[in-house]
């Protein structure tokens, strides 16, 4: 069993297996040793983001299947595709997402909660203070841990491989702004009766769902790149924006995904259910990539026949129909 799998392994008595975790760079083995207690929420943060990779992909051909939750500690795939793009990013995301939540919650010796200044927006009656997510923190320590890999390499300037970690550097930023920048102010009412006299406000992480909406329309809209003269990342196309630290960028085409092919992350789709009628990507006619379908009966459990019961419960009945489904051959 890989560690990462089982975030809690990380510990016995005080001491990480920091030696025993495949795919650290140097750099990411020291700050392990440094920062023992963090381990953990590195490892939970990686599962978090792969966990929305797979929803968010959900009905498109490649579904994020061939990423495991090691993913922020080494390379995914060996070419920089569009999803390449979107997994350092979603992985970079959920680091930052569960250290700042650790620090609020005290499970870290190195921070605590929010210093972020007082909005200026923030009416001057209202209180700032409570005790935020720690997102200044979950920002600089994922930015340490999960760009030490590609900083501490050397590769020839302009070569594939300084291509790649430059790019890979532009998607674990774009990952770690989309949390940075989604944070909100959060309030509680106080007063006589829930009168809310008085609020008091504070700094809060969005909930993961919406970084990932978020990071998926950034992978809709990403840039094709290439290395310029310089040695650094440039835009195929000129006519376009140049990118952002926001966005994402890509610098090898996607495959179609039909076939399974090791070297592209591809799964294919064979056996992959699918939607008769539909006619998006979900759909048996571009899910099954012209393949053609199988088509099979199943019996589906569902809640039906709720009833509200005074006070306070729903009540349901447990229905099962027989349902079709297809899956590409």
């Amino acid at each position: 069993m890989n560690p990462i799998q089982r975030p809690e392994m990380y510990i016995i008595g005080a001491q990480p297996l920091c030696s025993q975790l495949t795919g650290l760079s140097q750099g990411q083995r020291k700050l392990c040793q440094l920062y023992q207690d963090h381990m953990v929420y590195i490892g939970e943060g990686a599962k978090t983001g792969i966990n929305e990779c797979q929803y968010q992909f959900r009905q498109r051909r490649w579904n994020c299947s061939t990423v495991d939750n090691a993913s922020v500690f080494g390379r995914v795939m060996q070419i920089g595709s569009r999803e390449t793009a979107f997994t350092y990013a979603i992985s970079a995301a959920g680091v930052v997402n569960a250290v700042s939540r650790a620090c609020r919650e005290g499970e870290l010796s190195t921070c605590g909660c929010s210093r972020a200044a007082r909005p200026r927006d923030l009416p001057r009656d209202w209180l700032w203070g409570g005790c935020g997510d720690n997102v200044n923190y979950g920002y600089r320590f994922a930015r340490e841990f999960v760009d030490a890999r590609e900083r501490e390499k050397n590769y020839p300037r302009g070569s594939i491989e300084h291509t790649r970690t430059l790019m890979n550097l532009q998607n674990n930023e774009a990952g770690r702004q989309s949390v940075y920048n989604l944070a909100n102010v959060a309030c509680k009412c106080h007063g006589v009766s829930g009168s809310c006299s008085l609020k008091t406000c504070w700094l809060q992480l969005a909930d993961f769902r919406r970084v990932g909406e978020f990071l998926k329309e950034k992978y809709d809209s990403a840039a094709a790149m290439r290395i310029g003269r310089k040695g650094k990342l440039e835009q195929v196309d000129k006519r376009f924006n140049v990118p952002t630290p926001e966005d994402l960028v890509y610098t090898d085409q996607s495959p179609d995904y039909c076939l399974k092919n090791d070297t592209t992350g591809s799964m294919g789709t064979l056996g992959r259910l699918c939607n008769k009628t539909s006619e998006g990507m979900d759909g048996c006619e571009l899910m099954c990539c012209g393949r053609g379908y199988d088509q099979f009966k199943t019996y589906k459990h569902e809640r039906c026949h709720c009833k509200f019961h005074w006070c306070c419960y729903v009540k349901c009945k447990r229905c099962t129909s027989l349902v079709d489904q297809f899956v590409c051959k």
